[in-house]
């Protein structure tokens, strides 16, 4: 049986839940530190990186980068004050690269 590792990177509050959960949680304060941790997770064998949306936003450049290989997946969650619409604008975006049409979040008539 194949196993994958997942990671998360964020600020303490927003990724304490996912340590229960087994995931390996990097805790950030800043742009340099969630850099430092971005090419922690590169250079391991992740599958599944999930990264707050203050994060992504900080850190597009490195994250786009990331984004060429195969894996890891990258994933924007919120942080624990709320979404900043960025997860969901990759989900729209991905979505419509992949069919060619907006098909989630188009406005009828």
């Amino acid at each position: 049986m194949s196993t994958f590792k997942i990671a998360v990177i964020g600020d303490k509050d927003s990724i304490l839940g996912f340590k229960t959960l087994g995931v390996a949680t990097f805790s950030v304060n800043d742009a340099d530190s969630a850099l430092s941790a971005l090419k922690e997770v590169a250079k391991e064998d992740y599958a599944v990186l999930f990264i707050t949306e203050e994060i992504v936003r900080e850190l597009e450049e490195p994250i786009a980068e990331l984004n060429k290989r195969f894996l890891p997946a990258v994933v924007p969650i919120p942080n624990n004050k709320g979404t900043l619409g960025i997860g969901m604008a990759k989900v729209r975006e991905n979505v419509e690269k992949a069919i060619g049409a907006d098909i989630l979040f188009r406005k009828e008539g």
